[in-house]
């Protein structure tokens, strides 16, 4: 996936709620996180490794979320919004965004962990800003705009086992 050298500068961000989903609903498991950023990383300088989660009062999120930062994640926090209609909504693809531009000046690469095709633009432009940009997803529901987008694509499903609990 990658063109890695061991000197290169890295910042992992993660869209805990896409590959919480995906991993979900392809194999009804939950994600390896620990496997996920040893991969990202690739024997690379770890920067920073965000993961972006969602409370929904849900009974073992503390937990989750204090499992992340164990992994050495650091949290970004969005509380689930509920509208009048009773819909639900959170993401955090602007915050994400904001992230890795911020992140990209200080980086030699940044490997999203998403498959969400609404990341096509910021890693074009990342890309144009000299950064390297890598994703990592789930192929059968990864946007092939955002794979085209970036400079290497690492297919969570070709080795589940290693990236699913």
């Amino acid at each position: 996936m990658t063109v890695s050298h061991p000197g290169q500068r890295v910042a992992v961000l993660a869209d805990a709620q896409n590959l919480y989903h995906t991993a979900r609903s392809l194999y009804s498991r939950n994600i390896d996180y620990s496997a996920l950023l040893d991969e990202a990383v690739d024997g690379r300088n770890l920067s920073r490794a965000i993961a972006y989660v969602i409370r929904a009062d849900s009974p073992d999120e503390e937990t989750f979320f204090e499992a992340l930062v164990d992994i050495g994640f650091e949290t970004r926090i969005k509380d689930i919004k509920t509208f009048q209609d009773g819909s639900k909504k959170a993401d955090w693809d602007v915050g994400m965004s904001l992230d890795a531009v911020s992140l990209a000046s200080h980086n030699d690469a940044i490997v999203l962990c998403t498959g969400d095709g609404d990341f096509a633009r910021l890693c074009r432009f990342l890309r144009h800003e000299g950064c390297r940009v890598e994703a990592m997803g789930f192929e059968e529901s990864s946007a092939e705009e955002l794979k085209a987008a970036t400079d290497g694509f690492r297919d969570l499903s070709a080795d589940a086992d290693r990236f699913l609990l």
